[in-house]
């Protein structure tokens, strides 16, 4: 196989890779597992949302707090577009839209809807979430900027 197909191949597939990982966080955090939620970031990564910084520990708690716990029992959605994805060596950067629906009676609505930035890197197990970074789209510059290229 020639240097340059080798090299697509792999871009080809890291690409399927990070686009899996990131489809695996809203069935998870659905699910309340917080064991599969934290496997996707890396040992020292982060997730940011609004004001709020979750290292390991607080993003596989995430699904404990009081107000996830009460999505869960009304019922919910955390949907993830697909991914715009651009790959420089061992990193990374993708970057999708995110809405939590919420049941409210016999209806759906949209609880959060944000911009979502995930820097990953490729580890000995693959490639994980360095850091996310999610805000409101709320009218507000800094979610615009995280959709930026």
């Amino acid at each position: 196989m020639s240097e340059a197909l080798e090299r697509r191949l792999q871009t080809l597939e890291d690409r399927a890779e990070i686009a899996e990982l990131i489809a695996r966080y809203g069935p998870a955090a659905d699910a309340g597992d917080a064991d599969a939620v934290a496997a996707l970031w890396a040992p020292e990564g982060t997730y940011q949302f609004d004001d709020t910084v979750l290292d390991a520990d607080g993003i596989r708690a995430l699904v404990t707090i009081p107000t996830h716990v009460e999505y869960m029992r009304r019922g919910c959605a955390h949907i993830l577009s697909a991914p715009r994805i651009e790959i420089d060596g061992d990193t990374a950067v993708a970057v999708t839209h995110s809405i939590v629906m919420l049941r409210e009676g016999e209806r759906w609505v949209g609880e959060r809807v944000s911009a979502n930035r995930w820097e990953l890197r490729r580890t000995a197990v693959g490639w994980r979430v360095q850091r996310r970074r999610n805000r409101l789209l709320d009218g507000d510059a800094a979610a615009r900027e995280l959709l930026a290229p």
